[in-house]
C-alpha cells in the first residue's frame, strides 16, 4: 500500500502588537503556504472576528470534497467513454454549531450539473457519480455524510 503525505505550513499572521492579549486583541488572518504553490490566505468564519472577504477552513473542506468528487468523476468517465462537456457543482456544506462553542459538519451536498456529448450517455454519466463517490479519497475521510444530486443536460448542436 502506497502513504502519500502533504506538507503544509500554517502562519498566522493576525498579531496586532499584543498578540493574544485579549480576544478581540488579534485577527484570525493566517496563511497557508505549500512549496511551490500559491499562498492561500485564510480568517475565521465567526462574524465578529472574522474576514468575510476570506476563505476560512470550512469553505475548503467543502472544496476539498467538491473538487476531488469532480475529479474522480471525470476520471471515471474518461476510462468509460462518456464525454463530459461542461461540469459545475454548487456545493453546500452545513456545519451545526454546539452550544458550547464547538460544531462539527452534519453534511455536504454536492450538486454538480454537466453536460454529456450524446443522449446515449445520460444514464451512465449519472451512474458514474456514485462510483465517483466511492473512489473520493476526501469523501472517504470524513465523518459525516456526503450527498450527491446531479444533474445531466445533453450538448445541443
Amino acid at each position: 500500500m502506497r502513504e502519500h503525505q502533504y506538507k503544509i505550513t500554517t502562519k498566522w499572521t493576525g498579531n496586532k502588537g499584543t498578540g493574544t492579549s485579549g480576544v478581540s486583541a488579534y485577527k484570525r488572518t493566517h496563511l497557508i503556504l505549500v512549496d511551490q504553490k500559491p499562498e492561500l490566505i485564510l480568517t475565521t468564519d465567526n462574524a465578529l472576528y472574522g474576514d468575510k472577504t476570506l476563505h476560512n477552513p470550512e469553505d475548503l473542506l467543502t472544496a476539498s470534497i467538491s473538487s476531488c468528487h469532480m475529479m474522480s468523476y471525470l476520471y471515471l468517465c474518461a476510462l468509460e467513454g462518456i464525454v463530459i462537456l461542461d461540469y459545475i457543482d454548487n456545493a453546500v456544506g452545513s456545519l451545526i454549531e454546539d452550544p458550547k462553542g464547538g460544531g462539527k459538519f452534519k453534511e455536504v451536498l454536492l450538486k454538480p450539473m454537466f453536460t454529456v456529448s450524446k443522449q446515449s450517455m445520460v444514464q451512465k454519466a449519472i451512474e458514474l457519480h456514485h462510483e465517483a463517490h466511492k473512489i473520493c479519497f476526501i469523501a472517504n475521510s470524513v465523518n459525516f455524510p456526503v450527498l450527491i444530486e446531479p444533474s445531466c443536460s445533453v450538448y445541443a448542436r
